[in-house]
C-alpha cells in the first residue's frame, strides 16, 4: 500500500444488486468519494429494472457482473469474493445495495484491521437511512439502542455477530475460512460465515469512528415470514461449527419438534403444524447438513469459492 495504485488494488467493494435503481446514486458515489480508493464490483442478480443500464452509462468504471438468474445474496457474493481472490486484493468490503458510507469509513476500517489483525470481520456503525437513529437490525444484534450508547473509549468493540450489510474482511481470512454456504437460500448465510470465522480464531467487531447508513424500514413480520425465520434459525444451528453433530441435531431438529409439541399442548394447532413442517424440512436437509458441516470444519480452505 505504498503507492496510489497499490492502495486502489487493496480493497474490492462487492455490491450484490437486484433492482438497485432506487439506491444506485447514493451507494456507488459514496464509495467513489472514499478517502481510501477502492475497486467497485457489482454482481447483479438479474434485475428487472434499469440497474445494469444505469451502471453501464453513469458508472462505466464499475465492474459489472450480470447473472442470468437471481442467485441470492450468498452465491452472488461468492462470485465477487472469488474475483477478489483471483485479482489479489487484500480486502473485500461487502456492501448492501441499500447502504452507503461516510467518505472516511473504508480508511478507518482498513487502518483498524491493520492494527488489530485478530478481527476477521470489521463493520462501521450502522445508522438508518436518514441518520437519525441506529439501524434496527444493527441495534438488535449489538444491543446498542441509540448513538449515545456508543462508548468511544476504545476504537473497536467486539460482538459475536453483526449483520452483513457492511463487512470488511481480509482476503486471507476468506482463503482460510471460505465463502457463504449454499445450503442457505435466503438469510442465515451471514450468521453461519460469522460463526465459521470465529471458529477459526478471529473476532468480529465494530469500528466506532466509522459510519454507514442502511436505508430500510422495520416492517411487521407476517406469519409466513416468522416461520421461515424460525426455519433459518434452526438450520443455522444444524450447521453451527461450534457444535458436535449430536448437539447440532438437538438444537435444530429436536428443538423444532419440541416447539411443535409445546404448541400442540397449548392448543395452538396451526403453530404446531408449522413446527412439524420445519422439523421434517430439516430432516430432509440432512445430507446437505452433513456436507456443509464437513466442508466448513476448521481449516477447510476456499470452500464454496
Amino acid at each position: 500500500m505504498n503507492s496510489s495504485n497499490s492502495v486502489e488494488q487493496s480493497i474490492c467493494v462487492i455490491i450484490v444488486s437486484y433492482n438497485f435503481e432506487t439506491w444506485i446514486d447514493r451507494c456507488i458515489p459514496s464509495i467513489q468519494a472514499s478517502t481510501l480508493p477502492a475497486t467497485i464490483l457489482v454482481v447483479d442478480n438479474a434485475s428487472q429494472d434499469r440497474t445494469c443500464e444505469i451502471i453501464r452509462n453513469r458508472y462505466p468504471e464499475v465492474i459489472l457482473n450480470e447473472n442470468e438468474e437471481n442467485l441470492g445474496f450468498g452465491k452472488a457474493n461468492n462470485i465477487g469474493m472469488r474475483y477478489a481472490l483471483e485479482k489479489g486484493f487484500e480486502y473485500v468490503f461487502l456492501l448492501n445495495q441499500d447502504a452507503w458510507l461516510e467518505p472516511n469509513a473504508l480508511e478507518k476500517l482498513v487502518n483498524a484491521s491493520l492494527r488489530y489483525p485478530v478481527y476477521g470481520i470489521l463493520s462501521p456503525i450502522h445508522f438508518n437511512g436518514d441518520g437519525t437513529a441506529l439501524d434496527f437490525g444493527f441495534a438488535t444484534y449489538t444491543g446498542l439502542k441509540n448513538p449515545k450508547d456508543i462508548e468511544l473509549s476504545s476504537e473497536i468493540e467486539e460482538f459475536s455477530f453483526i449483520n452483513a450489510a457492511m463487512w470488511l474482511i481480509p482476503t486471507e481470512v476468506i482463503r482460510k475460512v471460505g465463502g457463504f454456504a449454499p445450503i442457505f437460500a435466503h438469510y442465515g448465510e451471514d450468521r453461519n460465515l460469522a460463526q465459521r470465522i470465529r471458529k477459526n480464531g478471529y473476532k468480529i467487531g465494530v469500528v466506532k469512528s466509522a459510519s454507514g447508513y442502511h436505508d430500510r424500514e422495520a416492517r411487521p413480520v407476517n406469519r409466513e415470514q416468522f416461520f421461515y425465520s424460525e426455519y433459518v434459525y434452526f438450520l443455522t444451528e444444524a450447521v453451527n461449527p461450534f457444535y458436535s453433530f449430536a448437539k447440532a441435531f438437538a438444537y435444530s431438529v429436536l428443538a423444532a419438534y419440541k416447539k411443535a409439541v409445546k404448541s400442540w399442548a397449548s392448543r395452538e394447532i396451526i403453530e404446531s403444524r408449522e413446527y412439524i413442517r420445519i422439523t421434517f424440512r430439516l430432516i430432509g436437509k440432512t445430507p446437505a447438513i452433513f456436507r456443509t458441516r464437513k466442508e466448513t470444519r476448521k481449516n477447510q480452505s476456499n470452500c464454496y469459492l
